[in-house]
């Protein structure tokens, strides 16, 4: 595997879902830049320097030392038609709090550039991940929460099976304020019956 390689990189028809390095930094940057207005309402507080290069590349050092101790793993969308050391990032999606022994589940989490919404991209990239985790990762279980209003990531999570579950009230602090969720889980597939 070339060294420019990443330590995990997962491909759908448009896109490559790669765990960058931190000299990735100033392309997730910049998504976020781009998407302030679109990701700040239903995201949970940021820390101060949550917008520059040095907090990005922290945290993406972070995220690989999650995914080498098995407790998260956090992709970004990048279109395959881009090299992978310049492609513009696209979105995130995610795997988080990953709970082995006789739970064997974990949280995804997602967001999507605003000016590539509408195109499915969303659904391709929740699908890759499922399948990894329901695959190589042995998860059985995937859970997903997301508030009430927000329609496009419970149609994503519709369309690819998520079952809700109920309400969760106030569970996430957002804006100043406690957030009530849907909560949506999906189970690995079974295998047929001999």
């Amino acid at each position: 595997m070339p060294s420019d390689t990443p330590p995990v990189l997962l491909t759908s028809p448009r896109l490559n879902l790669a765990l960058l390095p931190p000299d990735g930094a100033a392309r997730v940057l910049a998504y976020h830049e781009a998407n302030r207005d679109h990701l700040g309402p239903v995201s949970p507080a940021r820390p101060d320097n949550f917008f520059t290069v040095t907090w990005w590349r922290s945290r993406l050092a972070q995220d690989a030392e999650d995914w080498r101790r098995g407790l998260a793993l956090r992709l970004f969308l990048l279109p395959r038609e881009s090299p992978l050391s310049s492609a513009p990032v696209l979105g995130s999606v995610s795997l988080t709090d990953i709970r082995r022994g006789p739970l064997q589940s974990c949280e995804l989490g997602f967001g999507l550039d605003h000016r590539a919404q509408g195109q499915g991209l969303m659904s391709e990239a929740v699908r890759a991940i499922c399948d990894y985790a329901f695959g190589l990762l042995g998860i059985h279980r995937i859970q997903a929460n997301h508030l009430p209003e927000n329609h496009r990531s419970a149609a994503v999570l519709r369309r690819l099976g998520f079952l809700e579950e109920g309400l969760a009230r106030e569970l996430v602090l957002i804006d100043g304020r406690w957030r009530d969720h849907v909560l949506t889980a999906l189970l690995a597939p079974r295998p047929p019956a001999k």
